[in-house]
């Protein structure tokens, strides 16, 4: 008997599971729209559209595509084409390296590059098409905050012009970090529930990640990690500059690395003092609080610690 009644629709076999999934896609997109809702729905956007890639033919996947599209298209006009394909494309690509098996390392990267090209791609059509600016954009929303927030006097007597303009541009320059952590979360957000539902629910085996207690960053981090702390200190802080703006972003992504390498060096020591599995979730919340502390992965891929550790 099969896993799941099969339905017949415009000559294709779909599976009743599939159906669901895409009714899944159908409401999230909807709910893109409902306050509140969707930031819980922005996450998981892309969850139905990888399962449905993955699990269906080509063919399959463009009626069931073409279905949730045309509905939402319906329902919400323009936006829900702009939205959707904006998630469907990473969707496809992560669904594609499912298929072929791909390594979860890679499967992330490719992903992450492809989210990161997309906002690269809108920041620019939308200044170029519909004459929306990202930068003027948040200057007037700081700008009006501020103002909002002088009136109630809840800023400090001290606070000037040029302080409002200074946090503008630090929010502007810092764009690019924004970009490739949105892209990394939701790479690792989707890659965790589509695989654990193909799984689960479709018995297909998609490689994962390595355990946190086996995850090494490549040493050479350390250098340019080093090397970006010096030029922080030497450089003169005129704002604008183009190394002003590299640092601005690569030392908080560099210290983000060696954070998550911190968590997989406290998995590590677990597993070999045979602790709670919940300890290393506990000692991984201060990392994330109190950013020097990152200072611990930085030492894990630096020096050989872990041996000190290792199980006889």
């Amino acid at each position: 008997m099969q896993a799941y009644q099969m339905l017949e629709v415009n000559g294709l076999k779909t599976g009743l599971k599939s159906l669901l999934w895409s009714a899944a896609a159908l409401v999230m997109l909807i709910s893109l729209i409902v306050p509140a809702l969707n930031i819980l729905t922005v996450a998981l956007m892309m969850v139905p559209f990888v399962v449905l890639y993955t699990t269906l033919t080509r063919k399959e996947f463009a009626l069931h595509l073409f279905a949730v599209l045309g509905i939402g298209f319906f329902v919400l006009g323009p936006a829900a084409l702009i939205l959707g394909l904006f998630f469907v494309i990473p969707s496809i690509v992560m669904g594609h390296m499912y298929k072929r098996q791909a390594q979860a390392r890679t499967v992330l990267t490719v992903v992450l590059l492809t989210i990161l090209g997309q906002l690269l791609l809108q920041l620019v059509l939308f200044s170029a098409v519909l004459d929306v600016s990202l930068t003027r954009e948040i200057g007037q929303l700081i700008r009006g905050s501020v103002t909002e927030l002088s009136s109630q006097g809840l800023l400090p007597a001290s606070w000037s012009t040029e302080m409002t303009e200074s946090l503008i541009r630090t929010m502007v320059q810092s764009i690019p970090l924004t970009f490739i952590v949105i892209a990394f979360l939701y790479a690792v957000i989707t890659h965790w529930v589509a695989r654990n539902a193909l799984r689960r629910l479709h018995g297909l085996e998609i490689p994962g990640l390595k355990p946190a207690k086996e995850w090494m960053m490549p040493k050479i981090l350390v250098l340019y990690y080093l090397i970006a702390l010096v030029l922080d200190l030497i450089v003169t802080d005129d704002g604008d500059s183009f190394l002003n703006v590299v640092l601005l972003n690569l030392i908080p992504l560099l210290r983000l690395v060696f954070t998550i390498q911190a968590i997989g060096f406290f998995y590590y020591l677990a597993d070999q003092k045979r602790w709670n599995k919940v300890v290393p979730v506990l000692l991984s919340i201060p990392v994330f609080l109190f950013p020097p502390l990152s200072l611990i992965g930085v030492l894990d891929v630096a020096f050989p610690i872990r041996k000190s550790f290792k199980k006889p």
